[in-house]
């Protein structure tokens, strides 16, 4: 079984996924938005095609530590998500996940138009990582 991250924006949502045993992430899609039901849709498709049992889904708290708008999207994103598949559904602090995909794609001199292509997916990866690493004992 794998896990899939998800890190929600406004106009894309990154996807990526763990290998079976759980260990590492890798970046595999972005999907654009366009409806929500539409993006639940997509999404729940790509957690069975991949055999996932838990979703995370990265929640954008402030810098402070405190829940703010984008948090209280992630809410409804969240319950509608629950409303359309039945496993484990988890939050993982995402502050700063796009900035560091961001600064990784920089130093990798990628092209901006090629950093925009990855850079959701690669800030999922990194979702995915912070919630791998809190699981190992």
């Amino acid at each position: 079984m794998s896990i899939l991250a998800l890190d929600v924006g406004e106009k894309r949502i990154g996807v990526a996924v763990s290998d079976p045993s759980q260990t590492f992430s890798m970046p595999v899609d972005v999907i654009e938005r366009t409806a929500l039901r539409e993006d639940i849709k997509r999404i729940v498709e790509i957690a069975t095609e991949r055999s996932a049992e838990v979703i995370v889904v990265g929640d954008p708290v402030r810098l402070g530590g405190e829940r703010g708008l984008a948090s209280e999207k992630i809410d409804r994103f969240v319950a509608e998500l629950a409303r359309a598949w039945n496993g484990q559904i988890e939050r993982v602090d995402e502050r700063l996940t796009t900035a560091q995909a961001t600064k990784s794609l920089i130093a990798a001199d990628v092209s901006r138009k090629k950093r925009k292509q990855v850079v959701d997916k690669l800030a999922a990866a990194l979702i995915l990582d912070t919630y791998l690493a809190r699981r190992r004992p």
